[in-house]
């Protein structure tokens, strides 16, 4: 199970919305068939027994045994007596002067589900996944209701989604089950988990749906649902059934102080896992949608700093040149406000909005620009691996990076323009030279802008993480290459009666963003 400590936790996945059947073998039926299942009453049901026990047999538990290499140290010259004085048996030492390897196994439990007669099971890639990038997973066993084991094979694993599909081969038909529909969703529903929690074995739990398309800052394509039925370690891959015996997601993660339930599940809705089980399936690359921009959440400051509405749309940080995007004529600093006619927004964010795009498909764009909305029309390519995009996408924020590191330009007599700076901002800055450049380590020579070289802590600016060294690209969209162009910016601000600017910031060689600052309130003329 992944553990959320505030706002961290598992990946999550888009796709094209898709409901998937499963050809069953011979005569056998779906263990959620309409009529197979006695649904409960409307209301508070009366008893969950007979979904239960109809459907516990299509969930199976997961093992896996893993193992890594460790170095092993020789004990200091003494320590066999220290062991033989106490009747013990010192432990055997490697062989050759400084010791050897030894191989440490280890393992890891979940759940998952099967959805064929002929044996297809779904869990959550973690279930499955090395434990750390030096482990090796060694076997992979999946137990029935029925205590019969079998030895799984991986049939496609996509972390970034975090679905799994696993393939045993059964003596016989098996129990399995189906997705349902999860957009019909409502909160206040009734929901069963099933799973393998703490490795006791098929638990059932029941509770309600607390929230939909939920947010829990896992990854881009972060949408879930929310439940407070008992969800723990090793509930993880296992389904997530509606009161009609429909899978209607995987459980994944849970947010707990205490490593145990506080009654704040969540689960992959079944709109986004079966596309993606679809795929691995069949052994094809999972398709995403992807237009080629790096993107920033249209948080307070930015949105007073555009004039904007909070949380609606989405900040364009930067353009992958030559990307669909660049090619669109998509920019910088454009708030993309809705893709094929559908409002970016915390519920629909852009990521996932463009998961959800055909690749090769011309979808409309609408962006706001200076104030001014325009569409354009972009052609949706194939989503890079993570791998690449981390390439691409050295991402980092004010604040991520301590301040001692930073480099700190040399003291220089204040002007006009950097007391002006600091007194509305809170900092002082001047101009980037080459020397400077230099000093900071930045590698692109086209960079232009305003060192940081100084922050008042208790500005607002301070409080949002610059720090000396910080490059200031522009402010408002309007380059600045100068102290003076920074309180140009900052009053043509005050004119339009903005209390907060746009600054475009610059770390090292990390793509720039976007944070809005508050101003200062303007002195009195002296």
């Amino acid at each position: 199970m992944r553990y959320v400590y505030g706002i961290s936790a598992a990946v999550l996945l888009g796709g094209a919305a898709a409901t998937l059947t499963f050809n069953p073998l011979g005569a056998q039926t779906a263990q959620n068939d309409p009529g197979a299942i006695v649904a409960p009453p409307s209301g508070a049901p009366m008893s969950f027994a007979n979904l239960a026990e109809r459907l516990q047999p299509a969930v199976v538990n997961i093992s896996t045994r893993q193992s890594i290499q460790v170095q092993q140290r020789r004990l200091p010259p003494g320590f066999e007596e220290f062991f033989q004085r106490f009747g013990q048996q010192a432990p055997q030492q490697p062989q050759g002067e400084g010791g050897g390897t030894v191989r440490q196994r280890g393992g890891s439990l979940g759940s998952g589900f099967i959805i064929s007669a002929d044996g297809y099971i779904v869990t959550n890639n973690h279930v499955v996944a090395p434990a750390r990038p030096d482990a090796v997973v060694e076997q992979i066993t999946v137990t029935l209701s029925d205590r019969t084991e079998y030895e799984a094979t991986v049939v496609g694993r996509d972390p970034t989604s975090d679905i799994a599909v696993l393939k045993i081969t059964p003596r016989a038909p098996l129990p399995f089950v189906r997705f349902g529909d999860s957009t019909r969703t409502r909160v206040g529903d009734w929901v069963v988990a099933i799973g393998n929690p703490f490795g006791l074995g098929g638990t059932v739990t029941a509770g309600i749906v607390s929230a939909l398309h939920r947010n829990i800052g896992a990854g881009v394509y972060d949408r879930y649902i929310q439940t407070d039925a008992s969800i723990n370690s090793g509930n993880s891959g296992g389904p997530m059934f509606d009161v009609q015996g429909n899978v209607i997601g995987i459980n994944t993660a849970l947010i707990s102080p205490t490593g145990g339930n506080v009654g704040i599940g969540f689960a992959i809705p079944a709109e986004q896992v079966a596309p993606v089980v679809e795929q691995l399936r069949r052994g094809q690359q999972v398709s995403r949608g992807y237009i080629g921009v790096s993107m920033q959440d249209v948080d307070e400051g930015v949105a007073a700093a555009l004039g904007i509405e909070r949380n609606r749309g989405t900040l364009i940080r930067a353009v992958t040149p030559g990307g669909p995007a660049a090619r669109a004529g998509v920019q910088q600093g454009d708030v993309i406000v809705s893709v094929a006619g559908q409002p970016v927004n915390p519920d629909q964010t852009l990521a996932y909005l463009l998961s959800q795009q055909r690749v090769g498909a011309r979808v409309p764009v609408e962006l706001v620009r200076g104030g001014q909305r325009r569409t354009v029309t972009v052609e949706v390519a194939q989503r890079p691996s993570d791998e690449e995009l981390a390439r691409q996408n050295g991402i980092e924020t004010p604040g991520e990076q301590g301040g001692d590191d930073a480099a700190k330009p040399g003291n220089e007599p204040e002007s006009t323009g950097q007391r002006s700076a600091r007194e509305s901002l809170g900092l002082t800055v001047q101009a980037l030279t080459p020397a400077l450049a230099r000093q900071l380590q930045v590698a692109d020579a086209s960079v232009r802008g305003v060192v940081v070289t100084a922050v008042d802590p208790n500005s607002d600016a301070g409080q949002k993480g610059l720090q000396p060294g910080d490059i200031i690209l522009s402010i408002n969209q309007a380059v600045t290459l100068t102290p003076e162009s920074v309180v140009a910016a900052v009053e043509a601000a005050r004119r339009a009666n903005r209390n907060t600017v746009l600054l475009q910031v610059r770390r090292g060689n990390a793509q720039p963003i976007f944070i809005g600052v508050d101003l200062a309130r303007a002195a009195p003329a002296r």
